[in-house]
């Protein structure tokens, strides 16, 4: 019996290690069969009940590869000596989504575990609080972890392109080149999560874009997940108009923080407004993250604090 198996949405060299070290590892395992593999096609000739058992062995070994993005021996090793390649321990169960080199991502603060289990329950989040607070990142690392299981078809990431105090007047290059420095935070998020050759690729063909939130307006938004960030900035018409693109099979999650409000009119800001509207509507969540929640140096904390006093004794 001959059988070939396709690498789908996964880079071969994850899966195969340096040298091809940890596919011959694993093929050592099945000494019966004649194993070759070429770039994203792996082609086996044997018998058929060793075929089968290849088959779900390499099945799992490849569902690990994209949830970790980086495997070793040990890996290997675990998934034939009947133990789990992955103990999961209280500690793991916080895990989000697996990284560039293998780095763990993971809910590290109460508010960050209480945004991961909104977003398994409502379709509408919001996360606001202070910054540093990890909002942004939780959100993109959710956003990417529902992408690498399918359970949507493309991320929607957009903020407002308002300056934070400054005017930076007419910025060179293209539409893309004005637009990057804004959305230069959510770049970053996925840098950290995605590796950029694959980054670069999804960007390419639609599967993640970035935009400001004036882009959003007439469209219909389905099957995604759509992050707004920094929404303080938005007035309440905008809000209005970017929660009305939601489609079927679609998550909204907005982040902001109303400390930081950028607009020439502080007034002008509609989240809080849109807060005390949707408080109490089904299927949207409130998460109100706070200085707890710090994930950032520890100066952040005590820097946020003092704002906070001093505004509290004006």
């Amino acid at each position: 019996m001959e059988k070939t198996i396709y690498l789908e949405d996964i880079d071969p060299r994850t899966l195969y290690g340096p040298n091809n070290h940890l596919f011959q590892l694993f093929c050592t395992y099945f000494p019966k069969l004649k194993i070759m593999a070429r770039g994203e096609e792996v082609k086996i000739q044997g018998a058929e009940q060793e075929i089968v058992l290849f088959e779900e062995r390499f099945a799992f070994l490849m569902a690990l590869a994209q949830r970790k993005s980086l495997l070793y021996e040990a890996d290997i090793q675990a998934l034939f000596s009947g133990q789990s390649p992955e103990t999961e321990t209280q500690d793991d169960l916080r895990i989000i989504v697996y990284g560039n080199d293998g780095k763990c991502i993971k809910a590290r603060t109460p508010n960050q575990q209480a945004l991961v289990a909104a977003y398994a329950q409502d379709d509408l989040i919001f996360a606001l609080g202070p910054a540093g607070t990890g909002k942004t990142y939780t959100a993109i690392a959710l956003a990417v972890r529902a992408l690498k299981n399918k359970e949507i078809k493309r991320i929607i990431l957009t903020r407002p392109a308002v300056e934070a105090g400054e005017r930076l007047g007419f910025l060179p290059g293209d539409m893309k080149e004005k637009l990057d420095p804004y959305l230069q935070p959510l770049y970053d998020a996925l840098r950290d999560m995605i590796p950029g050759k694959k980054l670069q690729t999804y960007i390419e063909e639609g599967v993640i874009q970035i935009a400001p939130l004036a882009y959003m307006r007439g469209r219909t938004l389905d099957n995604a997940c759509v992050i707004l960030d920094e929404a303080q900035n938005t007035n309440t018409g905008q809000l209005k108009m970017f929660l009305t693109r939601m489609g079927c099979n679609a998550k909204f999650i907005v982040t902001g923080d109303a400390t930081q409000i950028d607009l020439p009119k502080k007034s002008d800001s509609g989240l809080l407004e849109v807060e005390k509207l949707l408080q109490r509507t089904k299927g949207i969540a409130f998460i109100y993250f706070d200085d707890r929640d710090m994930v950032r140096h520890p100066l952040v904390k005590r820097i946020v604090k003092a704002f906070e006093q001093a505004k509290e004794a004006h």
